[in-house]
């Protein structure tokens, strides 16, 4: 019966790797993480990489905690999304290069018209990119480029390892800078920008194919019957998307390490300005329209560490509760899609001589204060080049599970914030849903949702042109 049924979702973010077992209801039965360990490259200024196999071996010890006996049915990963891995003729896998990684910078003047590699993909081109990470081997570690034969997305390579077939998922080929995104194909165009021989890109396919029968040696080790299926997953912030259910011209904020806010669309759309992305959806026949306010849910958890290092975030949120904190400003460095250059330096401005009334609460409140503000600017930007029409605004997430954080965010837009139940846990939901679709498991999921309705609009629009002074200040200081 479907009841008896479960899928395991492999999510490898950008600080940790974390297995989950959920219900085809949308249940999460178990959770469990190991940090990602990333390796220092002294051949670039800044280039990070993780061993494939130290990775792989951490996906089997953590699926092994959460896996229920006998009910596992499917398998998907999902993914940070420039990440990759490189794969040898034989399918050994060489080297892991994680979303991090910018080995490519010195190598960007290769890309003589950036406006036109724009145009086909749907994002302004960086290092942050597949390809350039491919240049950056190339250029300086030949003794992995001449062992390179191809590459895949880091949950296409999960897959890959868990059914021996080798596919590349159209939401990990947007990122690649090497993928047509209107045209939903590899571009032999793009190729030709970087070098690279069309020959080092996999086959495609779509979010919820069934790529096939789990490997015999992997179903073995993890204990598992021989006809669990493995099906193609997809990028982390679609498949967060994808657990709220959304619709076309929905907003959708998905609130992490990282914060992409984005609208869903049915038409390939650009920004003139060439501030946003566009990428394929999991969902056929539908974009995803994006601008991302950055390390947002890290500097979060890093302030935690400092002003709150033996107490839950319950107990910040009963202190936030208790005043609004406002004599104290923040500007930590998010990311804003109309900036040609991130911030560098950052802090918290507050009246001097230090005031009696300065607590820890003070600068949590900034620091909450300073992420909503950076996501309803990019949410505003978003709507300016794409319009935004109704009347509430999804979100997901552990990042959203800060009430101040999701009323801010209400109170700036003028919008509804919407979550569905286990919000917290969406790439793990998303999971399930693209596993059902797989396997054609016709089961409803909760349809719940918590709304969060605006208050206090004028008093937040003065609380937000305050914070744009504070970051105008900290801008002038790079």
């Amino acid at each position: 019966m479907v009841n008896d049924h479960a899928y395991i979702i492999v999510d490898i973010g950008t600080g940790n790797v974390r297995v989950a077992a959920a219900t085809p209801a949308g249940e999460v039965l178990g959770v469990a993480r190991e940090d990602i360990v990333y390796v220092k490259d002294p051949l670039y200024p800044d280039a990070l990489y993780f061993e494939p196999e130290q990775l792989w071996q951490q996906v089997l010890r953590l699926a092994r905690q959460v896996i229920p006996e006998g009910r596992v049915k499917a398998i998907t990963a999902t993914s940070q999304r420039e990440g990759i891995v490189l794969l040898s003729a034989e399918g050994e896998s060489l080297m892991g290069l994680p979303n991090i990684d910018h080995r490519g910078r010195e190598w960007e003047h290769i890309m003589a018209d950036k406006s036109g590699v724009y145009q086909l993909t749907g994002r302004y081109p960086t290092s942050l990119f597949s390809a350039m990470k491919l240049v950056g081997i190339r250029e300086r570690r030949p003794d992995i480029w001449e062992k390179t034969a191809s590459f895949l997305s880091i949950s296409n390579w999960i897959e890959y390892k868990l059914s021996g077939i080798s596919r590349y998922e159209h939401s990990q080929a947007s990122e690649t800078l090497l993928y047509d995104v209107a045209k939903k194909q590899w571009s032999p165009e793009l190729c030709a920008v970087f070098g690279l021989s069309p020959a080092l890109l996999p086959p495609i396919a779509a979010s919820a194919a069934i790529l096939g029968p789990i490997r015999a040696d992997v179903a073995k080790e993890l204990q598992l019957r021989d006809n669990v299926q493995i099906v193609v997953g997809g990028g982390d912030t679609q498949l967060a998307i994808k657990s709220t259910r959304p619709a076309v011209d929905d907003m959708v904020i998905v609130s992490g390490t990282t914060t992409p806010i984005v609208k869903l669309t049915g038409t390939y759309t650009l920004d003139d300005d060439e501030r946003t992305w566009t990428s394929r959806d999991i969902e056929d026949g539908r974009f995803v329209f994006e601008a991302n306010a950055g390390v947002t849910g890290l500097n979060y958890q890093r302030l935690k560490e400092i002003f709150y290092p033996n107490e839950g975030y319950d107990v910040i949120e009963q202190e936030l509760a208790a005043n609004k904190h406002t004599f104290c400003m923040a500007s930590l460095g998010s990311l804003l899609a109309d900036e040609e250059v991130a911030l560098t330096r950052g802090g918290f401005i507050f009246p001097a001589p230090v005031s009696h009334l300065l607590t820890r609460g003070s600068f949590v409140w900034a620091t909450i204060l300073d992420i909503a503000c950076s996501i309803v600017k990019n949410y505003r930007i978003l709507a300016e080049v794409a319009g935004h029409r109704p009347d509430y605004i999804w979100g997901c997430g552990g990042g959203l599970q800060s009430k101040v954080l999701r009323q801010i965010i209400a109170n700036l837009t003028g919008k509804k914030v919407q979550m569905r139940r286990s919000f917290q846990q969406s790439s793990a939901i998303g999971g399930a849903l693209i596993c059902n679709e797989a396997l054609q498991v016709n089961v409803e999921m909760d349809g719940s949702t918590e709304t969060v309705y605006p208050q206090e609009e004028a008093y937040y629009a003065g609380l937000y042109a305050e914070w744009k002074k504070t970051r105008n200040h900290f801008r002038n200081m790079n």
